[in-house]
């Protein structure tokens, strides 16, 4: 998307069916639980009835699904109505009746939105939703981008998003830009990752609800990008975009695994079955796992376009 341009530093310079048509790629074998690889990617429109609307030819990316499997998040420079000529990012959502239906058209949450760059929306179980920002005062004299919580309502809607904090202040957001926020819960304490500048860091909340500074992850960082980490609901799985060395070209998919929370990632691996040329970036679990959804720019309908691929 957009972003790895105008959100993040380099320091190298640089930021149908599904089938069972499987390339070859990364088994995760984790909890006893063995994933097989993932299968050849297709457009999200392109299969099981989705509306054409999930791509167009502007700008549609940052793409993950709700836990519950019923919506699809995703940010978008598309038009909001008929004449509009912004070009900032938006968050939109399209739902769908069952995990097997087709998602509906997106519709815009202009509840949360602002005419700065709203975007990599995160949902969570509990009606919530991380989402990354550059609107007017966050952490650095130009905001490039800081993580902001909002909850959803059934009677009122969203709530103002409350952004997490200023690293000055304890909190996670640097003025270096944060993507990515990926949540998950283990024995009851939270995690939250995500990138910061260039690296994959990773935030522990804190007794009183609050997240703390992020932490780099060595054993995920390399000397390039490394962006936008999405983990598995149990904590066990990881994916993550980088334009590191040896890649397919531009930024690419990578994974890693570990046998336990408290152990370092392991096994850093490039996902070749879904890798091109062209960028692949924010790759996101379904909540079962067996779903990745991601973003390809040039996606071949417009500038980013949203894929699927299942194992």
């Amino acid at each position: 998307m957009r972003e790895n341009n105008r959100h993040h530093r380099s320091r190298a310079g640089a930021t149908a069916g599904m089938g069972v048509l499987l390339a070859l790629s990364l088994a995760a074998t984790t909890f006893g639980a063995t994933y097989g690889p993932w299968g050849t990617p297709a457009k999200i429109d392109t299969i099981n009835g989705n509306h054409a609307d999930l791509n167009t030819t502007s700008v549609d990316g940052c793409p993950i699904q709700s836990p519950d499997g019923l919506s699809l998040y995703m940010a978008s420079t598309r038009p909001r109505f008929a004449g509009d000529t912004r070009t900032d990012l938006d968050i939109w959502v399209a739902h769908r009746a069952s995990p097997d239906a087709p998602y509906g058209a997106p519709v815009n949450l202009a509840d949360i939105n602002t005419t700065a760059d709203d975007f990599c929306p995160t949902p969570v179980q509990g009606k919530g939703l991380f989402f990354v920002s550059s609107r007017a005062g966050g952490c650095g004299v130009h905001p490039t981008g800081d993580i902001y919580l909002t909850r959803l309502n059934p009677s009122h809607g969203w709530s103002a998003p409350a952004n997490l904090g200023c690293q000055a202040n304890g909190g996670p957001n640097t003025a270096a830009g944060e993507a990515g926020p990926s949540y998950f819960d283990s024995g009851g304490q939270a995690y939250l990752y995500f990138s910061s500048g260039p690296d994959i860091v990773v935030s522990t909340r804190q007794p009183n609800g609050s997240f703390g500074p992020g932490v780099a992850v060595a054993s995920l960082n390399s000397a390039s990008n490394d962006l936008r980490p999405n983990v598995r609901k149990d904590g066990l799985e990881i994916v993550f975009d980088s334009d590191r060395a040896g890649g397919a070209g531009g930024f690419d998919i990578y994974t890693a695994t570990r046998a336990s929370v408290t152990d370092p990632w392991s096994g850093v691996t490039n996902v070749a079955a879904i890798n091109t040329g062209a960028s692949e970036t924010r790759a996101s679990f379904s909540w079962d796992a067996l779903t990745l959804v991601f973003g390809r720019n040039p996606g071949g309908e417009g500038a980013t376009d949203i894929f699927v691929t299942t194992r």
